[in-house]
C-alpha cells in the first residue's frame, strides 16, 4: 500500500464554542457539508475573491477543527485567523505534533499508523486517506505527486501562488472546496459572481509529453502567446493552469502547444464536470 509522509504541511486548530460559526462565516468550505472522517479543501480568500490560504479542514472533536496547510504559511494563516476573531469563543494554535501522512490504494498498511484515517474528498476517482500524528515516516513522496497529477489535483506553491489564483482556477467549485449554497464568507461575491455567470475560464488541466517537462513556472505558448502556467511536473506528466478557451482554439486549429520546445497535450481531469469552451474563439482570444 503505498503512502507517503508530507514534511512541508503543518496542522492549525481551531477550536471552543464559537469555532464551527467563525470559520462558516469566513472561509469558502460549507461546514454544514463536512462529515466526520473526511477532509475537505477550502481557502480564506481576499475581498477580491483571490485565495489568500488553501487547505484541508476536518473534524477532530466537539467544537474543534483541524486545518492541515502548508507548514510556510501556517504562522501567516493564524494571524489571518487571529483578525477575524473579534469576541468569538474560539481558540487558534498551531498543533505540537503537526505530522501528515498519506495512503492511497487500499487499507493494508493501515495499522503502521497511530490516527483516525480521514478521507480526502478531493480525489473522486480514488480511495485516498490522511492521518494526523501519524507514526509511519518515509514512503513514497515522489508517488503522491505522480498521484496527485493524474488526478488533477492542484496545491498553491506547487501549482499556483497564493494571491494569484481565484477558487475556479484550481477547481475548489468542483472538489467539495466552495459553498454555493451557505451564506456570506470572505470574497463570495466575486465567486459566486463567477459561478453564476459561467465566466471562469482558467482551469486545472492535466499535461502530457513524450519529453520530460520543463521546470514548474514555465509558461505554455501556443505559436508564441502565453495560454497557462506549467505547475507540478514530473517526468512526462505535470499539471497546468490553463486558459481553457484559448487551448481549445488551439485544438481547433491545430496549432501545437508548447512548454519550452516541449510540444504537449492538455486534457481535462476524468472526473471534472467542466468542458472545453463549445462556441468558438474570436482570433484575438486565440
Amino acid at each position: 500500500m503505498p503512502f507517503a509522509q508530507l514534511k512541508d504541511r503543518a496542522l492549525v486548530s481551531v477550536s471552543g464554542p464559537d469555532a464551527e460559526s467563525f470559520l462558516q462565516n469566513i472561509l469558502t468550505t460549507d461546514l454544514d457539508a463536512l462529515a466526520p472522517g473526511e477532509a475537505k479543501p477550502g481557502a480564506l480568500l481576499t475581498p477580491q475573491g483571490k485565495i489568500l490560504f488553501d487547505f484541508l479542514i476536518s473534524r477532530a472533536g466537539e467544537n474543534l477543527f483541524r486545518l492541515e496547510c502548508r507548514s510556510d504559511i501556517s504562522d501567516d494563516f493564524i494571524r489571518r485567523l487571529m483578525l477575524y476573531k473579534l469576541r468569538a469563543k474560539v481558540e487558534i494554535a498551531k498543533a505540537d505534533q503537526g505530522l501528515v501522512a498519506v495512503v492511497w490504494g487500499d487499507d493494508s498498511t493501515a495499522s503502521q499508523f497511530d490516527s483516525t484515517p480521514v478521507a480526502d474528498a478531493r480525489f473522486r476517482d480514488a480511495s485516498v486517506t490522511r492521518f494526523y500524528g501519524a507514526a509511519a515516516a518515509g514512503g513514497d513522496p515522489a508517488a503522491w505527486q505522480a498521484l496527485r497529477i493524474a488526478h488533477g489535483i492542484a496545491e498553491s506553491g506547487s501549482d499556483y501562488q497564493l494571491g494569484d489564483a481565484f477558487p475556479h482556477d484550481v477547481l475548489l467549485d468542483e472538489t467539495g472546496g466552495v459553498g454555493f449554497r451557505k451564506g456570506c464568507y470572505v470574497g463570495q461575491e466575486v465567486v459566486s459572481r463567477m459561478q453564476h455567470r459561467g465566466t471562469a475560464r482558467r482551469r486545472v488541466l492535466i499535461v502530457s509529453a513524450e519529453r520530460p517537462l520543463p521546470a514548474p513556472g514555465t509558461e505554455l505558448t501556443v505559436a508564441g502567446r502565453p495560454v497557462g502556467t506549467l505547475g507540478t511536473a514530473a517526468g512526462t506528466a505535470g499539471l497546468a493552469i490553463a486558459r481553457i478557451d484559448r487551448v481549445k482554439a488551439a485544438l481547433d486549429a491545430g496549432r501545437p502547444i508548447m512548454a519550452d520546445d516541449v510540444p504537449v497535450s492538455l486534457t481535462i481531469p476524468a472526473w471534472a464536470k467542466f468542458i472545453f469552451p463549445q462556441e468558438p474563439v474570436g482570433a484575438e482570444e486565440a
